[in-house]
């Protein structure tokens, strides 16, 4: 059963580190074949935090969380493929969710998972856009 831990990146292990980054890298590059800078530097804000899910050694999901000047932003979640339809998203959602209680909170769900996000009380604040070739919509709760 994979561990859910919740910190700030100058907290995390190295090695950790560095499994959380290759487990987004994987995903969101090279999987879903985008382009763009991983490492975008909102990592290292003060505020922000790195959740994720670990087991046998091996990052298995993860999140962040960033502070936006009116809300908190819930966004790279990934989840690795062999714990893909496990509920372990749904675990980090529901971590994330509680972590933000009492705050306003947004994120941008690929459109595929628009209802997924619903779950949890999200709804479509904005109009549809295109980020790297994948539709998107942004969400509130």
């Amino acid at each position: 059963m994979p561990q859910i831990h919740l910190a700030p990146l100058r907290q995390i292990d190295p090695a950790t580190l560095y499994r959380i980054l290759q487990l987004r890298t994987d995903v969101f590059v090279v999987e879903q074949q985008c382009a763009y800078p991983e490492l975008d530097g909102r990592d290292l804000e003060p505020d922000a935090l790195v959740m994720w899910a670990d087991e046998d050694d091996r990052v298995v999901g993860t999140l962040r969380i960033l502070a936006e000047p009116d809300s908190m932003r819930i966004g790279r979640v990934a989840v690795a493929p062999t714990h893909r339809s496990s509920g372990l998203g749904a675990q980090l959602m529901g971590a994330a969710v509680e972590h933000v209680a009492g705050r306003a909170c947004v994120l941008d769900a690929q459109a595929h998972l628009q209802h997924w996000y619903e779950r949890f009380g999200f709804e479509v604040s904005g109009p549809g856009f295109d980020e790297d070739g994948i539709p998107h919509v942004p969400m509130r709760k």
